[in-house]
């Protein structure tokens, strides 16, 4: 199985950085075929210019970088996403990668009828998104709408008919001892190589 993981995290010293190792340890365990677009080190550029927009309504991406994650997306078998979750939300790069790259003609097309949509990197079985925050579960899905899972779980990938998704949140990351940090690892780790 392919594996494409998309990554965020400018600092290679955060707990980001630590789950991907052992996501891709996991994965490297069960020999599956990883390929890591680490948008912060790939000179991703997540700003939607006038031209951008323009490629939206033509449905043909113009961004050379879009272009080349649209061929690496048609190889997954199974794409993951790990970021952190800074004021609720994704980081910058992350959200203009789901601008840019989940995209009309890229990663999907509407109905004929012009009632919803489909998708079309047909490869693609399952989605995983693996989160970081600080902010205590309970009180990211009461107080703060569960931000994360309406707007990629339900807002991307339902919408655009994606199967298999899945959100994987590690909270109160920066409370909890590092004897709990290195349980999630393990655990991490030995669940992508499971999959």
């Amino acid at each position: 199985m392919k594996v494409v993981i998309v990554f965020n995290h400018p600092y290679d010293g955060s707990y980001c950085n630590a789950i991907l190792d052992s996501v891709m340890k996991g994965l490297q365990k069960a020999t599956h075929e990883v390929d890591l677009i680490h948008l912060d080190k790939e000179g991703f550029n997540p700003v939607m210019t006038s031209q951008d927009l323009k490629a939206f309504v033509d449905r043909k991406p113009i961004d050379p970088k879009v272009i080349e994650y649209k061929e690496r997306l048609e190889q997954a078998d199974h794409l993951v996403f790990i970021f952190p979750i800074w004021w609720e939300l994704m980081p910058a790069m992350t959200k203009g990668f789901i601008d840019k790259v989940i995209f009309p003609g890229v990663a999907y097309d509407y109905k004929a009828n012009g009632y919803g949509m489909i998708p079309i990197f047909k490869n693609i079985k399952s989605v995983t998104v693996i989160t970081t925050m600080n902010t205590p579960l309970v009180l990211y899905r009461l107080i703060f709408g569960n931000a994360i899972r309406k707007a990629i779980i339900t807002g991307t990938f339902w919408k655009t008919g994606y199967k298999n998704r899945k959100w994987i949140s590690f909270n109160k990351v920066k409370m909890v001892s590092d004897a709990k940090r290195k349980k999630w690892l393990e655990k991490i780790e030995r669940r992508f190589e499971g999959i």
